[in-house]
């Protein structure tokens, strides 16, 4: 028997080693709530599972600009309808005007009337914007808005278009309806000429309606889609780094079991050295 290196206990020791360091990886996890938690617990793993994070972390942002698209939209399609109520009262106006039951001096407040209508109408396509951009006319009120380009997706290419909108008295073609400026302008034939005017300019207002309305209908249709792909590529994420609880617990009590009867086999393994003593009696 030689007792100047402990081969038994060394070897224990070794065994301990192995257990405590199983064991604080186990508790770190259940701890954690991860499976990985750095790159050694699984480095294939955590390649993947990064991957499919910063994949989720985009579409989420895709909802997000999906979502303020919409606002966007609605923002610009209540104000044009607003201007579509303007519309529909200049073209009651313009009937009042042309019939003999109206006098001249009902024409000219009829005049009148129509002349604030469009100024309120060219005053709401100036003022509506988004965060500072311009929706349904220029700052100006006499050009369009620039089309608008949305990001709803993780790439580049996953965009949505709304087009140019030109909402104001220049580009629904009444600037010769608001140019009756000067009493006496309104005559009862400028009247009768005028509604065909204003027919082509609710028609043309509706048309930019539409299609922001389909647009819109584009928009949160990408955003359903990206709701779904997203909770799927989390699901795909958790399955690769989030710890199961029950197989974990379990692997935690079986190798705290370990421990104990390591340190067991040490008290053995050292007490064995105690038998040399009885060879010296």
């Amino acid at each position: 028997m030689r007792i100047n290196t402990n081969v038994s206990s060394l070897t224990a020791q070794e065994s301990a080693v192995n257990t405590n360091a199983n064991i604080k990886s186990s508790l770190e996890k259940l701890s954690s709530g991860l499976r990985i938690n750095k790159a050694s617990d699984d480095a294939s793993g955590l390649a993947i599972a990064d991957k499919l994070r910063t994949q989720a972390t985009s579409i989420n942002q895709g909802i997000d600009n999906g979502n303020s698209a919409v606002t966007l939209l609605q923002i610009a399609d209540k104000s044009m309808a607003e201007q579509s109520n303007i519309l529909d009262i200049v073209k009651a106006k313009l009937i009042q005007a042309n019939t003999d039951t109206t006098s001249s001096d009902g024409r000219e407040s009829i005049r009148k009337d129509i002349s604030k209508l469009l100024d309120q109408l060219d005053n709401i396509a100036t003022q509506t914007n988004y965060n500072g951009r311009q929706l349904i006319s220029d700052a100006n009120g006499s050009g369009s808005a620039d089309a608008h380009t949305f990001q709803v997706g993780e790439d580049s290419t996953d965009t949505i278009t709304a087009g140019t909108i030109n909402s104001n008295t220049t580009g629904l073609a009444l600037t010769t309806l608001d140019g009756l400026n000067a009493a006496g302008n309104l005559t009862k034939s400028v009247a009768a000429e005028q509604q065909t005017v204003v027919n082509a300019a609710i028609t043309s207002l509706n048309g930019y309606r539409a299609d922001l309305g389909s647009t819109q209908n584009q928009v949160e249709s990408a955003v359903r889609n990206l709701m779904t792909q997203a909770t799927n590529v989390k699901a795909a994420e958790s399955i690769i780094r989030d710890v199961d609880y029950a197989q974990e617990s379990a692997n935690f009590n079986k190798q705290n079991i370990i421990s104990q009867a390591g340190s067991y086999a040490i008290s053995q393994a050292n007490s064995v050295q105690q038998n040399v003593l009885r060879l010296l009696q």
